[in-house]
């Protein structure tokens, strides 16, 4: 047996008047369609357990949107359509835009299959954007091949902790002090906060 969570009573109760009607009609869509769904509220909006995370609404000042964790699973190409966010519906400004109650039950049971098969989302990762290196790091690296080599193998985080760490100097004297000391920690491997490091 699903189970309704006050928090989300407050929630519809406080949203502007048009939403409150919107809100009510997902919710009891969703609890119709996965009678053992458990509600919470997850980043402060209104959301949907079963057997993980399956859907979400929020409400806010001229609109509501409704959508699926899995959307791009679940809706398929429909996810880009007019209207539609990575599988969330945006601009819900009456009961009428969700759409048929057939259809949407359609999406909530594939979303709950999606979930009892263990179905995750395929993460995508953007690749780092390249370190833009100050032109005296640059120039001190070339001059040490030990450093270079070992700060090409660092992570871009590594990378851009010694860029930031450089750059943050706001007198030449700190800054040459600053250069030195990175230039020996590169090459013994160590990335500018080692000190912190388990």
């Amino acid at each position: 047996m699903g189970k309704r969570d006050p928090r989300i009573d407050a929630y519809i109760a406080k949203a502007a008047d048009f939403a409150k009607p919107i809100l009510m009609e997902i919710r009891d869509r969703v609890h119709e369609a996965c009678p053992e769904c458990e509600e919470t509220l997850k980043w402060s909006s209104p959301s949907f357990l079963y057997q993980g995370m399956l859907c979400g609404m929020a409400a806010f000042k001229e609109h509501a949107i409704f959508g699926f964790w899995k959307g791009p699973l679940v809706l398929g190409s429909r996810a880009h359509e007019p209207g539609m966010s990575g599988g969330f519906r945006t601009r819900l400004t009456k009961v009428s835009d969700l759409g048929s109650k057939k259809a949407m039950a359609a999406d909530i049971r594939k979303a709950m299959a999606l979930n009892e098969a263990g179905v995750t989302l395929p993460r995508t990762r953007k690749p780092a954007a390249p370190v833009a290196l100050p032109g005296d790091l640059a120039a001190a690296l070339r001059k040490n091949r030990k450093a270079q080599a070992a700060f090409e193998k660092f992570p871009p985080s590594h990378k851009r902790e010694y860029v930031e760490w450089l750059e943050g100097a706001k007198r030449e004297e700190t800054r040459a002090r600053r250069l030195k000391t990175a230039i020996e920690q590169i090459s013994d491997g160590k990335p500018q906060n080692w000190k912190y490091m388990k």
